[in-house]
């Protein structure tokens, strides 16, 4: 927990640990960085020393540990920005203690479910796009892509059937364990996102009103 207001982080991390958390708290951002890399990292953007999207970049950039945002601010350009980065989720303050914990079970439970199961194969490929979900790496031809651990697992998910409809409740349910229609724009941000890495828009392609499809450009 990266929050610097002890009035919110000492009731919070008692609250979170009632309920079975392993819980350690820092106040900035530069402790933040310095810390052994925990399961899940729950950041407050206003720290006294950084930005919290300055951590959550130097965060994304070494590891993919799960990271959820918490915002005073309640403006969805903050949420975006931090979903854009490569947060998982975010929260606003003031939230209640019941829903940073379905939020927490609900990115803890993705990442378990993150490795290939025992009957799926390591790889998946579509034309010259590899995505293995052994090593969660995405290879475009010769060349390696970097995906957020959001963008993997939408690109998974839809890279198990290519050219079949995976609808934003399938989507919701899977990756955020939940169908709230307040995290559809969550999967639009990831989409564009992933469609920018991949380098041509028709791989994701939009199915109005239902969800996505992966397409293989010139097919």
């Amino acid at each position: 927990m990266v929050e610097d207001e002890d009035s919110i982080a000492v009731p919070l991390a008692d609250g979170l640990r009632r309920e079975g958390f392993d819980v350690e708290r820092v106040a900035n951002g530069a402790d933040a960085l310095a810390a052994p890399e925990p399961d899940l990292v729950l950041l407050d953007l206003r720290l006294p020393d950084m930005d919290g999207y300055e951590v959550a970049r130097q965060i994304r950039a070494r590891s993919r540990v799960p990271i959820i945002m918490v915002t005073a601010r309640g403006e969805e350009v903050d949420r975006v920005v931090g979903l854009e980065i490569g947060a998982d989720d975010s929260v606003v303050k003031p939230f209640g203690l019941r829903e940073l914990i379905a939020r927490l079970n609900a990115v803890m439970r993705r990442v378990a479910d993150g490795g290939p199961a025992a009957d799926e194969p390591d790889e998946l490929a579509a034309g010259p796009l590899v995505v293995s979900l052994r090593t969660r790496r995405v290879t475009m031809g010769d060349d390696e892509l970097h995906l957020t651990p959001r963008e993997f697992d939408i690109l998974a998910m839809l890279m198990h059937d290519p050219g079949a409809v995976v609808s934003r409740d399938d989507l919701l349910r899977r990756l955020w364990g939940t169908t709230w229609a307040v995290q559809t724009k969550a999967i639009d941000v990831h989409v564009s996102s992933l469609r920018r890495k991949l380098g041509d828009p028709s791989w994701v392609q939009t199915v109005r009103g239902v969800g996505f499809r992966l397409g293989v450009p010139g097919a």
